[in-house]
C-alpha cells in the first residue's frame, strides 16, 4: 500500500514563498502520476496541480504563474511563490500508477492514494 506523507506547510505572508514536498515511505514515485490538492476551510477540495510520471504538468488557472510542480527520484515538490491569502488550506497529494500515463487531470477521483495533508497558512 503505497502511503504519502507530505510536508513543508507553514505559515507565511502574502506574497512569500514556500515549497511543498510529497514523498512516498516505502516506495518509489517513478511510476506515479502526482496530483496536489487543497481543501480551504469551508469549501471543497480543489485539484491545482498535477504531473505525470514523464513530467508533463497541469495546472488549475488559480495557481497557473505562480506555483510550480516539479519531481525527481526522491519526490514530487510544489514550488508556490507569491502566495495568497486565499492559498490558505490544507495541502494534499495524491498519486494514480501509471507509467504510461500522458496526462492526467485535477479531478480527485482520477487517484487512488492520499496523503494526510500539510496545513499552508497565508497571513499577515
Amino acid at each position: 500500500q503505497l502511503q504519502l506523507v507530505e510536508s513543508g506547510g507553514d505559515l507565511v505572508r502574502p506574497g512569500g514563498s514556500l515549497r511543498l514536498s510529497c514523498a512516498a515511505s516505502e516506495f518509489s514515485l517513478d511510476d506515479y502520476a502526482i496530483g496536489w490538492f487543497r481543501q480551504a476551510p469551508g469549501k471543497e477540495r480543489e485539484g491545482i496541480s498535477s504531473i505525470t510520471s514523464h513530467g508533463h504538468p497541469n495546472y488549475a488557472d488559480s495557481v497557473k504563474g505562480r506555483f510550480t510542480i516539479a519531481r525527481d527520484k526522491n519526490a514530487v515538490y510544489l514550488q508556490m511563490n507569491s502566495l495568497k491569502v486565499e492559498d490558505t488550506g490544507v495541502y494534499y497529494c495524491a498519486a494514480r500508477f501509471g507509467p504510461s500515463i500522458v496526462r492526467i487531470t485535477l479531478h480527485s477521483y482520477e487517484y487512488d492514494y492520499w496523503g494526510q495533508g500539510t496545513q499552508v497558512t497565508v497571513s499577515s
